[in-house]
């Protein structure tokens, strides 16, 4: 067999840690294929740093990214910059990962060049296209043109099947972000114990971790949800309330004009991924309207209060081991209390984590070799 050329795409830091896995599962085998890393640079600094953590540095970097830019505009400047990856490299299979406009961008192009899409983490829905927003929709129009769908759960499979994509080109896999958990040594999570020493936050049975920045949640839902934080942070001065905050202004000027004041709220510049699986694995409470930490708490069994109104990760609700809070001040602050006001060993989750078991990337290698005949 002729060696493959694999073009993995990505942009955002959800996107590297998911398919890091993949990346390094293929690498494995040089006699089979031949990894081509794209960085769309979407989320710069954050891409590169969680790459480098996995030992792993792009081969090509787009720098697509600019200053207050609309989604058409960044939509376009991707696509025209993956036009110029697919002309100068001879591609026999792209990658992508999720919802993101790189996912997007880099399922059209190779589209419009009749090169298969292998979409990881496929069939995830909300079935509202504005919740979460453009991620919805991005993803489903990326179901229409891949090839092979690796989707995480049988939910994500049925959806697909819903949608009329042929049940033979559906594998249901687990999410590789419970892969990527695997890969964290333990010289790597006392390297994150120092950190917090250094920075004096206690990381102890009363520690709360909040990250919000989604698109949907900009405007009165932010300020909501930093209301009822605020309050959390009065009633539970016992408590620390780690956030690490987006560099959207849009969300960063709100967080630290509301909390910056408070003795017990440590607001951090964001953290590279072992850092906040660090949190995670500590934490008694975590409330956020990240994805990936849906996904990702479970198997630390730690209660998850999503501050999202929708969510294309269904199974965490169905499994107990997520609540969905929306941005409503009541909801966000009687949850909150029920879980604060009891010690960390009462609330902790016996659940198995529905998403994964730590083995999907060898399952894609292995669907990968048998569409290609190894």
């Amino acid at each position: 067999m002729n060696k493959k050329n694999i073009l993995f795409v990505f942009g955002t830091r959800p996107e590297v840690i998911k398919l890091a896995p993949v990346i390094l599962e293929l690498k494995k085998y040089p006699d089979k294929y031949r990894v081509i890393i794209c960085n769309t640079e979407q989320q710069k600094e954050l891409s590169n740093q969680t790459l480098a953590y996995f030992g792993l540095k792009a081969d090509i970097n787009l720098d697509c990214m600019r200053e207050n830019q609309t989604l058409v505009e960044v939509q376009s400047r991707i696509l025209t910059s993956l036009d110029k990856v697919f002309a100068d490299n001879k591609v026999d299979a792209t990658i992508v990962q999720g919802d993101t406009m790189t996912v997007l961008c880099g399922a059209l192009t190779s589209f419009y060049r009749k090169i298969p899409v292998f979409h990881v983490e496929a069939g995830l829905r909300s079935y509202d296209i504005y919740e979460p927003f453009p991620e919805e929709v991005m993803r489903q129009m990326t179901s229409r043109v891949a090839e092979l769908h690796f989707a995480p759960t049988e939910k994500n499979r049925n959806a697909l099947l819903k949608e009329d994509i042929s049940d033979n080109k559906i594998y249901v896999t687990g999410n590789t972000v419970i892969d990527a958990l695997f890969c964290l040594s333990e010289d790597t999570m006392d390297k994150a114990k120092e950190f917090y020493k250094s920075q004096n936050i206690p990381i102890d049975e009363n520690l709360v971790l909040i990250t919000v920045h989604r698109r949907e949640n900009h405007g009165e839902r932010i300020d909501r949800i930093l209301d009822a934080i605020e309050y959390l942070v009065k009633t539970y001065p016992d408590h620390n309330f780690v956030i690490p905050v987006h560099p959207n202004p849009n969300v960063k000027c709100k967080v630290y004009s509301k909390l910056k004041d408070y003795d017990n709220v440590h607001l951090l510049n964001p953290l590279d991924y072992p850092y906040l699986v660090y949190l995670m694995k500590n934490a008694k409470l975590i409330l956020t309207d990240s994805g990936g930490i849906q996904e990702e708490a479970p198997s630390f069994g730690c209660p998850t209060l999503v501050m999202r109104y929708e969510t294309e990760r269904q199974e965490g609700i169905d499994a107990g081991v997520s609540v969905l809070v929306g941005a409503e001040y009541s909801k966000i602050t009687s949850l909150s209390s029920e879980i604060l006001s009891k010690s960390r060993s009462e609330t902790r989750l016996k659940a198995q984590n529905p998403y994964g078991s730590g083995k999907s990337a060898i399952t894609i290698r292995e669907i990968i070799d048998e569409y290609f005949g190894n």
